[in-house]
């Protein structure tokens, strides 16, 4: 069986285990974008892959495409180790498509706030703390055109923080050119991001990349708190789905299913930071969550955010 994954989902371990379990001979292939994940799967070769580890945004060209098989819940029993909101996948965006489920949940990361705790007396309840002006100089903000335009959405209220009107997006453009305002400190990676909030004894920090920065954050001796806003907080979801040219569909079922067995996924946890679908971490039943989907227009959100982060976008904004 031909897996192709993340670094992190598919721990030798983890695999030795499952090939005695089963007695399968397994082949790993590690991937570190989304891009080279698909550039893979659409390759015209002779080498195929079983299943393969996906986010639900990125879910939706696979099925276009018909490159994954739908699944069946009933091969993989483990889902009933999950938590309600990763069982029910009906109410999961993206994952179902005429009436066929294509993919199963395996991990998350909720993006949500992380806080100086000594330079606030409570914590946090909203995303719109970024812009408050006392901070000014004091925010750690990921440096990603996506994700900063449905956040900044969010607090708007759009009607789908995915899927901007031309009058949303006209106003959470205004909106993320006062957040430019703030002078935030900008961060790509989990380390940068931890570099910047110590260095810069920063107030808030957007944590695009959520328990996983509170955990090399707290490694650190940081005294910090982490809130999921009250207006609800995005988040991926990383899911298995099974090639449709996969010639061991069974054994891509068993590989799913145990990924799904207790010690593994909370392994997963302990070991990466992130967040499993069998204990849900941070969260609690009453967060709102938002998983990522496809975006109305990446191209322009990526844009604007270039001229947003030299200040520039407000005036060719105000002309439109």
């Amino acid at each position: 069986m031909r897996i192709l994954t993340w670094h992190g989902y598919a721990d030798p371990d983890w695999v030795a285990e499952f090939k005695q379990k089963y007695h399968a001979k397994v082949e790993l292939t590690y991937i570190s974008s989304d891009d080279e994940l698909w550039e893979k799967i659409t390759r015209k070769q002779q080498k195929n892959y079983d299943v393969f580890a996906v986010n639900t945004a990125e879910l939706q060209r696979y099925i276009d495409h018909k490159l994954v098989a739908p699944i069946k819940k009933s091969q993989i029993p483990n889902i009933n180790n999950q938590l309600p909101r990763f069982r029910k996948t009906e109410q999961i965006s993206g994952l179902n498509r005429d009436g066929n489920l294509y993919a199963i949940p395996f991990t998350y990361s909720e993006m949500g706030l992380i806080y100086d705790k000594k330079q606030f007396k409570t914590a946090p309840v909203s995303m719109n703390d970024l812009w408050q002006t006392q901070y000014r100089g004091k925010i750690v903000l990921y440096d990603g055109s996506n994700h900063n335009f449905s956040l900044t959405a969010l607090t708007l209220q759009a009607n789908n923080p995915f899927k901007l009107s031309a009058n949303e997006m006209k106003q959470t453009v205004d909106k993320l050119l006062v957040l430019r305002q703030q002078n935030p400190i900008f961060y790509t990676s989990p380390e940068q991001g931890t570099q910047a909030f110590i260095k810069n004894k920063a107030a808030l920090m957007y944590a695009n990349y959520g328990q996983q920065q509170v955990k090399l954050l707290q490694q650190t001796g940081a005294d910090i708190g982490y809130v999921i806003p009250q207006e609800g907080v995005l988040a991926w979801l990383d899911c298995w789905a099974i090639s449709n040219t996969t010639k061991n569909r069974q054994l891509a079922e068993n590989w799913i299913n145990y990924t799904l067995e207790k010690t593994v996924s909370h392994t997963l946890s302990q070991r990466q930071g992130l967040s499993n679908t069998l204990n849900g971490g941070n969260l609690k039943d009453s967060d709102k969550i938002l998983w990522l989907e496809p975006s109305e227009n990446f191209a322009l959100r990526s844009q604007y955010w270039d001229r947003i982060r030299a200040g520039k976008a407000r005036q060719e904004n105000q002309r439109q």
